[in-house]
């Protein structure tokens, strides 16, 4: 990767030589590569169970927060969680099987979609400032604008180094266990013990199974940690199910919040999220494809994983979920299990597919008390601002110029969290940009590092001009 990205149009480079079989130009001659390997079913089928186990805690998660952040009913939010799993696993297929007659619409390695979690905070935030119809426009807006832009890949890549994707991304995990913190104490005046027990709970089950679990098992600790927070908050009396009536299939709602609405400005912290994403886009594309025995050609494969990232978006943002992204969840489980097969991440697409149609399911889960989902948020978001920092962690901060970047761009994501009326007295619009912690840290980091590599260059420039006066 510290070569850079091939960037170069998909017209200028040679044709893939293992193709979608998988085979060279000699296919007598040559193996099926391990990525393009098809497992025999009895193998298969408990593979693909793995695979969901490890990366379904984030869908239903991110649904269970949205719902209760929203105010949904439970049916509503079964719907909507049903809705999520089958358009995660249309993802996974997509990405991993590619569409037939569309070589430019998935990179056919072994991927799955998840909601991303960034982008359901932002979801949320936007939700909450503008109403649920606008969070849902928005979502439409920056999976349009995710579409358009990436045959401008390598351009549009270049303005999210490690050290501005770093801040972006700790500043979402501080921002979202703020509201996951919200979700816990609910609409009372103040906390109510019981519901303060109930997430205590669920974050201490789940720090148990990360301890206690290996492999795949350990992956999906997030989720049966929940389980058991959940079994302990009714046992206890801290907190009750509820139900979301109805039988048979869970069929998804379209535009369950209404006609979308449409607002550039209100959508802003979406659509700087939407660009950042082809950053992480290169980097998971870049590891599965070496973790799965092919050779990296980011040019060429990550415009194949955004584009199916926008398709599946689009679809997602009519059925009311935020983006969806391909995610990088099961590289670990290919790595633990040795198993590099692309079929099986399809295997996972069509599970997750079958999960979210099954009504009684979602229904079941959807059901699940709103502070025992705050406790489980509150994990998966303090991880999130932990991977912020861990981006952070490959930028040059012995060097003054990125740790002054950092610095003032961290302070500019915080001002907004910590006092959240600073920009009350301003117009509508500035206190909607700025406002929004992610989109002012972002922005004020992409622009601070712009600024300080042109002088950079410029101090070079001159060095170098200087040195060619004394020599000549």
């Amino acid at each position: 990767m510290s070569a850079g990205p091939d960037v170069r149009p998909e017209r200028d480079r040679q044709p893939e030589r293992s193709g979608g079989a998988g085979r060279t130009a000699h296919p007598e001659t040559a193996a099926v590569a391990p990525v393009d390997e098809l497992p025999p079913l009895r193998r298969l089928v408990p593979l693909s169970v793995q695979h969901v186990l490890a990366m379904v805690a984030a869908p239903v998660s991110t649904t269970f927060l949205t719902g209760q952040s929203l105010g949904l009913s439970a049916g509503r939010t079964a719907s909507l969680l049903g809705a999520t799993l089958v358009l995660c696993g249309v993802g996974a297929l997509v990405q991993s099987l590619g569409v037939r007659g569309l070589r430019g619409l998935g990179a056919r390695l072994p991927f799955v979609m998840l909601p991303g979690g960034a982008a359901a905070a932002l979801f949320l935030q936007i939700a909450k400032a503008h109403g649920a119809a606008t969070a849902s426009g928005s979502a439409l807006l920056a999976a349009a604008l995710l579409l358009a832009v990436t045959p401008f890949y390598g351009r549009i890549v270049r303005l999210f180094p490690p050290l501005v994707m770093g801040v972006t991304v700790m500043l979402i995990g501080v921002t979202m266990v703020r509201v996951a913190a919200q979700l816990v104490i609910g609409t009372a005046p103040s906390p109510a013990p019981s519901a303060v027990g109930a997430a205590g709970l669920t974050v201490a089950c789940t720090v148990v199974c990360m301890a206690v679990l290996r492999g795949a098992w350990r992956q999906a600790a997030v989720l049966l940690g929940m389980a058991a927070g959940a079994v302990l908050t009714v046992g206890t009396g801290l907190g009750r199910f509820t139900t979301g009536g109805g039988h048979g299939a869970a069929l998804p709602d379209l535009f369950p919040y209404g006609a979308p609405h449409f607002d550039p400005v209100a959508a802003l912290p979406l659509l700087v999220f939407a660009l950042s994403s082809l950053a992480e886009a290169t980097g998971q594309t870049v590891l599965n494809s070496e973790t799965s025995g092919r050779t990296p050609d980011p040019g060429r494969d990550v415009p194949r994983v955004v584009r199916a990232d926008a398709v599946l978006s689009l679809v997602g943002g009519a059925f009311g979920t935020s983006m969806l992204l391909t995610s990088s969840e099961n590289i670990g489980v290919n790595q633990l299990s040795g198993v590099r097969s692309r079929f099986v991440t399809a295997g996972a697409g069509v599970l997750l597919i079958v999960v979210g149609l099954a009504g009684p399911v979602p229904r079941l889960l959807a059901g699940i008390p709103a502070s025992v989902v705050g406790g489980s948020s509150l994990v998966i978001y303090a991880a999130i601002a932990v991977l912020g920092i861990r981006m952070l962690g490959r930028a040059e901060l012995a060097d003054r110029s990125q740790s002054t970047v950092a610095g003032l761009a961290i302070a500019a994501g915080l001002l907004p969290v910590v006092a959240p009326n600073l920009y009350a007295g301003f117009p509508g619009w500035v206190g909607t940009v700025l406002g929004s912690g992610v989109v002012a840290g972002t922005l004020t980091a992409v622009v601070l590092h712009a600024l300080f590599r042109s002088a950079r260059r410029e101090s070079s420039s001159h060095r170098a001009d200087r040195g060619l006066v004394r020599t000549g």
